[in-house]
């Protein structure tokens, strides 16, 4: 599933290319992944895109206030307005020629003002799309944590160590963060030490200073190659990542760690896959090569012949 770095790629691309444009219309084909389908017919068309940003894991178009007949916008017309989407595992928003053929999966048309069309293809329609205005907006948006990227040490270090749940959980916790997913988080961790299972509550200031710099670090050049592309991530121009190369835990279990050579482990810690080093991310802090449940069963064959 796209990321943060994903989706900031996808929405830099798009970025460069629709804003300004007015949508004529809109055309759809299977709705299962949009919250009110007839809110798009009906709201879409006359608005111009005014930007596109990232939320978290979401893309937001901005759109321009609705315009009546050629008339400046009403009043009541001049709250925030947006088509949020979630690109989900298999979702791509690309701009087209009209006359391009599309593929066989592609659910969403918006006729642009300049001939094209801008086009959003899922497959398995795991994602989401949504037309938003004035307070369901900010509503939608306040349900997100912190931005990774811009969070300073003080409110990281608070939102970590204030809670009694695993490190791994706490990062993919969108109401913590908001678009760090499975990858992002294995790697920031490797890089800082820490194990995955390990409570938030147990890290010292040292260690959540540590996390963070290494998650902004690991984001930052993430977004630098265009994000990571382990099946089918494509940016907005049709191109994969590059990112993938530089992965040093993740999917690499049974492989030899890049900096201790021993064999990277997987566990399920919140429901999902977990990719560590036990040399250099120990169970427990100071305690090296351990690797959770194995030290627990190893303390308690040693209580039993001690007895």
């Amino acid at each position: 599933m796209p990321e943060l770095p994903e989706v900031e790629t996808v929405a830099r691309g798009l970025a460069t290319t629709i804003p300004g444009r007015r949508i004529l219309s809109v055309r759809l084909g299977k709705t299962d992944f949009i919250d009110d389908p007839v809110a798009l017919e009906q709201h879409l068309p006359g608005r111009c895109i005014e930007s596109v940003e990232r939320f978290g894991k979401f893309m937001l178009l901005r759109l321009s206030p609705p315009i009546s007949n050629g008339e400046a916008p009403s009043a009541n017309g001049t709250e925030q307005t947006a088509l949020l989407v979630h690109l989900g595992m298999t979702g791509h928003l690309a701009p087209q020629t009209a006359t391009e053929p599309y593929g066989k999966h592609t659910h969403v048309f918006f006729e642009l003002d300049d001939g094209r069309e801008l086009r959003y293809t899922d497959p398995r329609r795991f994602g989401r799309m949504a037309y938003l205005a004035g307070e369901s907006l900010r509503a939608e948006l306040l349900r997100f944590g912190a931005e990774p990227l811009e969070i300073d040490v003080e409110e990281f270090a608070t939102r970590i160590r204030s809670r009694r749940a695993r490190i791994k959980a706490l990062l993919l916790d969108q109401t913590v963060l908001r678009g760090v997913g499975n990858i992002y988080a294995d790697e920031s961790l490797w890089r800082a030490g820490i194990h995955p299972a390990r409570l938030g509550s147990s890290l010292a200031l040292e260690e959540t200073t540590k996390l963070r710099h290494a998650l902004q670090d690991i984001l930052r050049h993430a977004i630098k190659m265009r994000g990571s592309s382990i099946s089918n991530f494509l940016d907005a121009a049709g191109e994969p990542g590059d990112y993938q190369h530089r992965h040093r835990v993740y999917g690499r279990d049974g492989l030899p760690c890049y900096r201790c050579r021993t064999p990277i482990h997987r566990i399920i810690v919140a429901g999902r896959s977990s990719h560590f080093c036990p040399q250099c991310q120990p169970a427990r802090p100071g305690r090296k090569g351990a690797s959770g449940t194995g030290n627990r069963k190893q303390g308690r064959t040693a209580k039993r012949r001690n007895r």
